[in-house]
């Protein structure tokens, strides 16, 4: 593995100031070609890429497309999300916002193929939306229908049901939902199948309440298969977590007849599935870790003590700072895994991400002072989010144990 250090951020500090990538992450720069700024992520300004020597295969560069993607769903969020209200609706989401992001950007066709009327592009757009999304915390079925449910369906790779179903998911008007986990987390399948016919609990289901599409992952002793049910035939339970932006559903099974998904090897489909999830997660956890640090910086320039910003007391420009390469070295290894969609990368990323998250939304928190734990604050948000995203689709702890059983 090559070793990257960041220019003025690991060298020379010591102690708990000296971060270091997980040692497999394969060191990674993100590149933003923006000339106006001349920043290049990963660096401080003006640092010089022989302290780095990456091959140019390594480097994942922004396009000009790509930046403008970024920009134009910015924009859009900017002028029209609204976090609150999204998370007292009926949906747990902005219908209104979704039908915008989906008409005027087309968010949810970017990564299913022009033959199922999808835009057909690459997983570093997807990246790049969902990095933005997690900027804001804005609830939408990005995550659930578009990533989990649409990536499973084409991993399955069954034509007429693509076909029939795809289109839906790729315009915006249906929403997809994967029933997988049970009660214990996603290392469980809730869900057992006898024939045709499915019987107990899938929990935890992104969007399971507003799927009008639900493709169910299903157990028989060692044998997995997939199955597309009809969500009349099923009971759907809203449950909330801790995590007020992010809706959950219980869907439950008391033999209900589902048709069968043809596919040569269900498990390698799950566990495809499960990768994919992990790196899409984690360009959301850099996103929303990005904006803490965001947050917290622009306090510090406001909120005076002793007759000057708290912002330019050294200790807390050196607990800054540790955000700061947090957020980076976590969005290489997000990048990394959405790079190569490797199954070892995407769990590094999934561990990395979520630790790093929940690290940054804690300084937020204890930079912001009492502030931050009101209501009316966002930071809390932030922090619940991150808490509540490191368990999905299983916790750091349980890809760590499998990194040591392979070590």
């Amino acid at each position: 593995m090559r070793r990257c250090h960041l220019p003025g951020l690991t060298e020379g500090l010591a102690g708990a100031r000296r971060h270091r990538l997980h040692r497999r992450i394969r060191s990674v720069v993100v590149v933003d070609q923006d000339s106006r700024s001349g920043h290049r992520l990963g660096y401080t300004n003006g640092a010089s890429s022989t302290h780095c020597r990456i091959a140019a295969s390594d480097i994942v560069i922004l396009s000009a497309e790509q930046r403008d993607l970024a920009s134009s769903v910015r924009a859009l969020l900017a002028k029209h999300a609204n976090v609150r209200r999204a998370m007292v609706s009926d949906s747990g989401y902005d219908a209104d916002l979704w039908r915008r992001l989906c008409d005027q950007i087309g968010i949810a066709a970017l990564a299913i193929p022009e033959e199922f009327d999808g835009i057909g592009a690459g997983a570093v757009e997807s990246h790049v939306v969902l990095e933005e999304l997690g900027k804001l915390l804005v609830p939408t079925p990005m995550l659930g229908s578009v990533v989990l449910a649409a990536q499973a369906l084409l991993a399955i790779g069954d034509t007429d049901t693509n076909s029939r179903l795809l289109p839906g998911i790729a315009d915006g008007t249906s929403i997809a939902a994967l029933c997988w986990a049970g009660a214990s987390g996603w290392d469980e399948i809730g869900v057992s199948f006898d024939g045709d016919t499915l019987t107990g609990a899938a929990h935890y289901v992104l969007d399971g309440s507003a799927a009008d599409v639900l493709i169910v992952v299903a157990h028989h002793g060692n044998d997995v298969a997939f199955f597309e049910i009809d969500p009349a035939t099923v009971t759907r339970r809203e449950v909330r977590t801790m995590d007020p932006t992010r809706r959950f559903a219980v869907v439950e099974f008391d033999a209900v007849t589902g048709r069968r998904l043809p596919t040569e090897d269900a498990a390698a489909v799950l566990n495809r599935v499960r990768t994919i999830a992990c790196a899409a997660l984690a360009a959301e956890q850099v996103g929303a870790a990005d904006r803490c640090l965001a947050m917290t910086v622009e306090y510090t320039k406001s909120r005076v003590q002793f007759g000057r910003p708290i912002g330019s007391f050294q200790a807390l420009k050196h607990r800054m700072a540790d955000m700061f390469a947090l957020v980076e070295t976590a969005r290489s290894a997000s990048y990394a895994a959405t790079n190569s969609l490797a199954a070892d990368d995407a769990a590094v990323a999934k561990v990395y991400c979520s630790e790093a998250f929940s690290q940054v939304a804690a300084e937020s928190i204890q930079l912001h002072g009492g502030i931050a734990i009101t209501w009316e604050h966002d930071a809390q948000l932030y922090f619940k989010r991150a808490h509540g995203s490191a368990q999905l689709f299983g916790s750091p702890e349980t890809y760590i144990r499998r990194f040591a059983q392979l070590a």
